[in-house]
């Protein structure tokens, strides 16, 4: 009897054991179902890549079996989503494509310009000149700039009946100065819904020298300017000026106010 409960005893803890393994495995099988995935989606792939991934693994394994037959679908697991996942629908948006024309890399800039200069008691009359700029910055630039200017009679002798108070050579007036100008307002200029044009409002100062009625004058000009680029090296400029200068043409020396308005172009090189 004794011998019969022994193995009675034995079958009854080894049952127990299997009991309690299989229940464990369970309970770690739905934790991780719990904790990691929602679900699986199997992929179905083609013939030819199924033939492929089953040419890699018996290229691994030289002791496969030859001849096996190669399953043609084979399920890939997927990544599982996320519980609170969402899905952003991005919008067909045709962007239009936009050439913007820039300044060339060259820095320097040379030009023309024409326009009217009014010097004092001397009348408004045409004024030519050219201009070299360079620019240290996209914002700062120097520019020297010389200008002609020929004067016609003042009140005074016309009115007088014939004294001439200066000679035909003293009545030209000539200029140059250097200055430093700041672009205040880059921006751009739209002709048409599809056409822009890049464009700069400036102000610009500084100093020189104008000769005029024989004499050396210093002279002290600011102003302001607008600057449309036509293309990559083509710029076309409006100007408004003031130069300042002390004369004293009939034995007064008084300062003077010489206002100047010009357009013209330039070139970037």
């Amino acid at each position: 009897m004794e011998g019969r409960f022994r193995i009675l005893f034995l079958k009854v803890t080894l049952w127990t054991l299997v009991l309690c393994s299989m229940c464990t495995e369970s309970v770690f099988a739905a934790e991780g179902n719990a904790h990691g995935e929602n679900y699986d989606i199997g992929i179905v792939l083609d013939g030819e890549n199924a033939l492929n991934t089953a040419n890699s693994v018996s290229s691994e394994d030289n002791n496969s079996q030859e001849g096996a037959e190669l399953p043609v679908n084979t399920p890939i697991k997927a990544v599982p989503l996320e519980v609170n996942s969402t899905q952003v629908i991005q919008p067909a948006i045709v962007r239009r494509k936009i050439d913007v024309d820039k300044i060339d890399t060259e820095n320097f800039e040379i030009g023309v310009f024409v326009g009217l200069l009014s010097t004092e008691d001397f009348g408004a009359n045409m004024v030519t000149g050219v201009r070299v700029a360079y620019h240290i910055t996209e914002n700062f630039f120097t520019e020297l700039a010389y200008g002609i200017s020929d004067t016609t009679e003042t009140s005074y002798e016309r009115l007088s009946g014939g004294a001439k108070l200066l000679t035909a050579e003293d009545r030209r007036l000539t200029y140059y100065n250097i200055s430093l100008g700041y672009n205040l307002l880059p921006g751009e200029a739209y002709v048409s819904d599809g056409l822009a044009f890049n464009t700069s409002l400036y102000i610009i100062g500084g100093a020189g020298i104008t000769r005029f009625a024989g004499d050396d004058l210093f002279t002290v000009n600011f102003g302001a300017g607008y600057r449309f680029l036509a293309n990559d090296w083509l710029g076309l400029h409006i100007d408004v000026r003031d130069h300042m200068f002390e004369i004293d043409l009939l034995g007064i020396k008084k300062s003077t106010n010489n206002l100047e308005v010009h357009g013209g172009f330039t070139v970037f090189f």
